[in-house]
């Protein structure tokens, strides 16, 4: 939220006419002017989402009059600065409780989009990771406290570490310092595994340290992290595209629900768990939509 909260209305609208000033000569001197143009607009750090992209691009196929939010601060700064123009948001965190929409089924105004998720999946990758890591008897949660829903997120989190029998350590970092800072504390609380909980913040984040970790992207596991459990971005990103053309040819924001993820994936790095030495769970290896070997 700290990147919302610094980019105002006159930030935002310079920045899409800066965007719109270093585009190439030649396409503005070709381009007719009535050709609507799209703005794809994201504070995600890192190169981790490239194929989103791609994926997002693949379901829009007609050119674009509106604005694509890959993250909820983005969505909500492009909100603020207008009304009129529709908006296709992305966001792992609750588009309602993030003032975005007015509900899921009728969302109103100029905004709908897709919801990851991703925040309410705690519980679930907490489970999981203590399967995979039975004898971890303390497990960690890294969560950025700068986001709106992050005292949920720990709320959730400490509730199923207790279910689970474990002691939660829970580290709050705020930037890559911070992270770097975390990790080093894990190593001295002597944590058996930790819980990267959805953030932005943690996307360029790739595996360094010798720790089980559990992270809501399968790019993550893909990357070299142990496991990953969460909604297909892939789908999500496209399904934005689809929206994105519906719209464009004619359709209204506030009449298109806010679509949410019915595809999950389980992702195991197999290598990692080996270079571990964890054997993971049979029931685990059967449930798994992708094994990385």
């Amino acid at each position: 939220m700290q990147l919302f909260d610094q980019l105002r209305r006159r930030e935002f609208i310079t920045l899409m006419g800066g965007a719109a000033a270093a585009w190439p000569l030649a396409a503005h001197a070709q381009a007719p002017k009535n050709i609507p143009r799209l703005c794809f607009l994201t504070f995600d750090p890192g190169t981790l989402q490239s194929n989103r992209f791609d994926a997002f691009f693949q379901g829009l196929r007609d050119l674009v009059a509106l604005i694509f939010a890959g993250s909820p601060p983005a969505a909500l700064a492009a909100k603020s600065a207008t009304g009129t123009i529709p908006i296709v948001f992305t966001s792992g965190a609750d588009p309602v409780a993030l003032g975005l929409v007015a509900s899921l089924n009728r969302p109103g105004g100029n905004v709908t989009g897709v919801s990851f998720l991703l925040s309410f999946l705690g519980p679930k990758r907490l489970e999981l990771l203590a399967e995979l890591v039975p004898n971890a008897r303390r497990l960690a949660a890294l969560i950025n406290p700068t986001l709106s829903d992050a005292e949920n997120q720990l709320g959730e989190t400490q509730d199923a570490a207790n279910r689970l029998g474990r002691e939660l350590v829970v580290l709050k970092p705020r930037n890559q310092n911070e992270i770097e800072s975390a990790f080093t504390t894990l190593s001295s609380e002597q944590v058996g595994a930790v819980y990267i909980t959805p953030d932005p913040l943690f996307l360029s984040r790739k595996a360094r340290h010798r720790i089980p970790a559990m992270y809501f992207d399968r790019e993550f596991a893909a990357a070299g992290g142990l496991v990953s459990y969460g909604p297909s971005l892939l789908a999500a990103y496209r399904q934005a595209g689809v929206y994105s053309g519906t719209i464009l040819k004619g359709a209204k924001p506030a009449d298109l629900p806010v679509v949410q993820p019915t595809k999950f994936e389980l992702v195991i790095n197999l290598k990692t768990a080996k270079t571990l030495g964890l054997d993971v769970p049979p029931t685990l290896l059967a449930a798994a939509d992708e094994v990385i070997e």
